[in-house]
């Protein structure tokens, strides 16, 4: 794994990656490509989130957990997969509920490039996989990088709105300051929670009303459609 940071996440996360944990993660991952095994997102898209969306630029901050596992899905932001790959069903309920709320129409294709350039920090938790095992790339060091994110985030910054979706995301409350920033929770998107909080939860609508309050532009959730 070699490291291209975006310049205004390494001048706040640059001590990180001489850390014990994260020397280990490296070579957990070299070890794994040496025994054959394939590893989503491909090396050059791991830190896409942060490329797309640099230090200085975010203003929303949403949550994942892992990347997908499946071949042509996973490019380094959370929820969101490659073009021309079919649209995962937690995102189609996203897409579901930006329609409800905003009345935007679904594009169609999966890709949330759009919004991480638009200052939307797409973020998962684990930053690689095991291709086709779910979870693989768990407790190996990548939370302790991305919990460092989400301090550093909240401890440099002032007013975003950080939306969590999920009782993973949620968990991660406890590293934000809610006195300096916004805080949206509801169920995951995902089939089998969706219908218990996520659908009907507004949170694009609501964030856009919190970043007007705070004087800053909202984010425009629209996302084009690619020609077919």
């Amino acid at each position: 794994m070699s490291v291209s940071l975006e310049p205004s996440w390494l001048a706040v996360l640059k001590d990180e990656f001489e850390k014990d944990y994260m020397v280990k993660l490296k070579a957990f991952l070299q070890e794994e490509k040496s025994n054959g095994a394939v590893i989503y997102p491909s090396n050059s898209d791991i830190f896409n989130a942060f490329t797309y969306t640099p230090f200085d630029e975010v203003k929303v901050v949403i949550l994942g957990q892992d990347p997908y596992h499946g071949a042509g899905q996973a490019h380094g932001l959370c929820f969101s997969v490659q073009k021309g790959v079919a649209v995962p069903p937690s995102l189609k309920n996203i897409y579901k509920e930006l329609d409800a709320d905003l009345n935007i129409q679904a594009p169609n294709h999966g890709t949330l490039t759009e919004w991480a350039k638009r200052g939307v920090l797409l973020l998962n938790a684990t930053l690689t996989v095991r291709a086709s095992q779910a979870g693989s790339h768990q407790n190996k060091g990548w939370e302790q990088f991305t919990d460092t994110v989400i301090r550093k985030l909240s401890e440099k910054k002032k007013g975003l709105v950080f939306i969590l979706w999920g009782n993973y995301a949620k968990a991660k409350t406890a590293l934000i300051d809610a006195n300096k920033h916004f805080i949206l929770t509801a169920a995951h998107p995902s089939p089998f929670s969706a219908y218990n909080g996520f659908l009907g939860c507004r949170h694009f609508s609501k964030t856009n009303e919190i970043l007007t309050k705070e004087g800053l532009a909202p984010i425009d959730w629209q996302i084009t459609s690619q020609e077919q």
